[in-house]
């Protein structure tokens, strides 16, 4: 007797079910609503190590005791009631990610539970791989980090900011050649201090490290004091002669600081002795050849220098080989409270004194604006632990000048009436922080820096508010 028609759509779809069953990727486990094995995949057994015919038949309950399903994820769609996904770990040592599907009868009730079980194995290793090789080079980075930090760091000099991380960074790269260095920045940053940290570190350590500040020696002994003079080239001098700081420099490193004080006359001088290495004393007929590493130091603006005739082109271009620009402290606000640590350190240990700095009087510290940078921060803590009494620094003790940045310290009040308008109450105000800065400062420019305005704004306002201006320039 031949199969009816709707046999014969039975079995054709018993063998779709069988074929997508058997040919998927993934293992496919079927169960009805107790949890009992109906159908799985044949690649069962490569995931979980057990043959499809033990597990048809099983429990999932009975299976996740055996630690086969661990844990079931078709034990939790029966518990939950809905979709489940979960990570299981099965005894042939494989991860599987197993997603689990329940399937309602009409009346609600939950009749199979179809599962997709997909080898991660290779996933999760690739995963526990990357994890470990990116701590790996987390940890190769951060001991490269302070193997960098131990190579830039140099005594004496404080590299927190990223400014100043920027410039050992290139002391580093010219110590280990002899090109000249043009040193520039504001008076007080430590020029002197980064020329003597590249002489330490480059390959001239061992000679001599010969400083001179061109605007400390009259102009008409400069160019004896460099270049030296024969015996009796002029009424004074030294009958045996004396060797000019050039010459002393031989093998070492020659700093010239504050270089745009040089007078034009001597600059061709200067010019010859760095293309030609030779040079002649005062007085003298005979060349001496001299060997050094030469670096320049400016607070000025060299190129605005040469467009007004005051500098030699030829001279700025030789010296602005390798030009290394030194922030203001004002622009180095990370490296204020190391320095404050390191000079309080050197001076109390200095004057034989036990003090510290208390919360208010750092915080004070920080925020003033330091036009004289780390020169002038260095001369306070000196004078603090000197001149204050106790062994605790605090806020009332800090020099005058610091109190402007203190708003409840700052006398601004105004009288405010139906009478006066704004712009004469601003003017008002504008005048008392005009005065008070005069009241504290040295000069136009520490005013200028103070107030975060330009100097000829605060020579204007001066004239304005005082009638004149007689602070230096």
């Amino acid at each position: 007797m031949g199969k009816t028609d709707e046999q014969k759509q039975l079995d054709e779809v018993m063998m779709e079910l069988n074929a997508i069953i058997h040919t998927s990727k993934d293992n496919i486990v079927v169960t009805d609503g107790e949890g009992k094995v109906l159908r799985v995949s044949a690649n069962c057994h490569e995931i979980y190590g057990i043959p499809p015919e033990d597990l048809i038949g099983s429990n999932v309950f009975d299976l996740e005791k055996r630690a086969i399903f661990s844990p079931s994820v078709t034990k939790k769609v029966l518990k939950e009631k809905k979709k489940q996904q979960i990570i299981q770990h099965t005894k042939t040592g494989k991860f599987v990610m197993a997603t689990a599907y329940p399937v309602y009868d009409g009346s609600g009730k939950i009749v199979r539970v179809i599962s997709y079980s997909h080898d991660m194995t290779e996933i999760m290793s690739l995963k526990e791989n990357y994890e470990r090789l990116t701590e790996q080079i987390r940890r190769y980075e951060t001991e490269l980090e302070e193997l960098r930090d131990k190579e830039t760091r140099i005594d004496g000099v404080i590299s927190a900011s990223p400014g100043m991380k920027r410039v050992m960074e290139l002391v580093q790269r010219v110590s280990k050649v002899d090109a000249t260095v043009l040193l520039l920045g504001e008076s007080g940053v430590g020029k002197n201090v980064i020329a003597h940290a590249i002489h330490r570190k480059s390959e001239r350590k061992n000679g001599p490290f010969i400083e001179v500040n061109c605007g400390a020696i009259p102009e008409g002994l400069l160019e004896s004091e460099l270049f030296g003079y024969e015996a009796g080239s002029f009424t004074g001098a030294n009958k045996s002669g004396k060797p000019g700081i050039i010459e002393l420099s031989d093998e070492g490193t020659l700093f010239l600081d504050e270089i745009g004080e040089m007078p034009l006359s001597l600059q061709a001088k200067l010019l010859k002795v760095i293309q030609e290495k030779e040079f002649t004393p005062v007085g003298a007929t005979k060349m001496k050849k001299v060997n050094f590493r030469l670096i320049a130091a400016t607070n000025k603006n060299l190129e605005e220098m040469v467009r007004q005739g005051k500098f030699r082109e030829d001279l700025y271009f030789r010296l602005n080989v390798v030009p290394i620009l030194i922030p203001p402290l004002r622009q180095r606000k990370e490296d204020v409270l190391p320095l404050i640590q390191v000079f309080l350190q050197k001076f109390t240990e200095k004057y034989d004194m036990e003090k510290r700095i208390d919360e208010s009087a750092t915080r004070s510290l920080l925020e003033y604006s330091w036009p004289g940078n780390v020169r002038e921060l260095e001369n306070l803590i000196e004078r603090l632990v000197v001149t204050t009494d106790g062994s605790v620094i605090t806020k009332f003790q800090l020099p005058d000048i610091l109190q402007l940045h203190d708003r409840d310290e700052t006398d601004l009040d105004v009288e405010i009436h139906p009478q006066r308008k704004l712009k004469d109450i601003l003017e008002e105000v504008e005048a008392k922080v005009i005065l008070k800065a005069y009241e504290q400062c040295r000069t136009t420019q520490q005013m200028a820096d103070l107030l975060g305005i330009s100097q000829p704004s605060v020579v204007r306002r001066l004239q304005k508010y005082k009638g004149n201006s007689s602070l230096n320039e």
